[in-house]
């Protein structure tokens, strides 16, 4: 466990840490998934540093000391951190509520920023992957994700990681509840799935996690029929170049799913 109990991660790598000029020079292919701007100030810059290096803890901490100015940074820490390295799935559960509601605070504070509303979601979709996608839609969640989702990307189009987020929103709707239900009840449809991951590879081509989430969709949706291009994005997934701990963590991702 690293300082402050947080689990360390596991892929250290010194290519993952932006020192100085490092970070802003980088930070158009740090973010191109996100379209986060650069950050002025010089905490906030550091609690970047923290994040893209994998001491994700640390950059929870820094991003909450900071205020809503530095909820973006802290609450895709915790998002990554719980799906990733959280041991106990009650603990995850908490970070993710803590999370969404450092989110909604920053909604508020930020109604600009994309992120605010992207973070929201995530932390809000990956809670509701953690309790099944069936309890989550009885709690009326699926709706306040795809509200947050919608307004991630009304304020910036280009924000791919928002694109993958809906598709797999889609993707999950529809599986669950079925075609007719998911269509009726909620708006989802499969071809806005696949639209919204395609939108996402070419925003970001460089995205593994774009290319899991797809695979997944199509092994959900279209089973045996679509397998082999699932199968296909994987291992494109796996031989992604990470520029940091979060990439490299969904790199790892792909590889352990190709060996199973």
């Amino acid at each position: 466990m690293a300082k402050g109990g947080w689990a360390k991660f596991p892929h250290a790598d010194k290519s993952y840490v932006y020192e100085g000029a490092a970070l802003k020079k980088s930070w158009g292919r740090l973010h191109r998934g996100d379209c986060e701007p650069f950050p002025e100030d010089g905490a906030l810059q550091e609690a970047w540093r923290l994040y893209h290096r994998g001491d994700f803890g640390a950059a929870i901490e820094a991003g909450v000391a900071a205020g809503p100015a530095g909820y973006n940074v802290a609450n895709k820490a915790a998002a990554i951190y719980a799906t990733y390295l959280e041991k106990s799935g009650a603990k995850r559960l908490e970070l993710l509520e803590e999370a969404a509601a450092r989110a909604e605070q920053a909604m508020k504070a930020y109604p600009k920023s994309a992120n605010a509303y992207y973070c929201h979601a995530l932390a809000l979709g990956r809670y509701s992957q953690g309790i099944s996608v069936a309890a989550a839609l009885k709690k009326g969640l699926a709706g306040k994700v795809k509200t947050s989702l919608e307004k991630a990307l009304a304020l910036a189009p280009k924000h791919a990681d928002a694109h993958i987020a809906l598709g797999t929103w889609h993707a999950e709707i529809v599986s669950k509840v079925g075609a007719l239900v998911g269509g009726v009840t909620y708006g989802a449809k499969k071809e806005a799935a696949i639209g919204h991951f395609k939108q996402a590879l070419k925003l970001n081509p460089d995205s593994a996690i774009g290319r899991i989430e797809y695979a997944n969709a199509l092994a959900t949706l279209f089973g045996d029929a679509r397998m082999a291009e699932a199968e296909k994005l994987y291992a494109e997934a796996a031989k992604c170049k990470p520029a940091d701990a979060m990439e490299r963590l969904d790199v790892e991702l792909a590889r352990a799913e190709l060996e199973d």
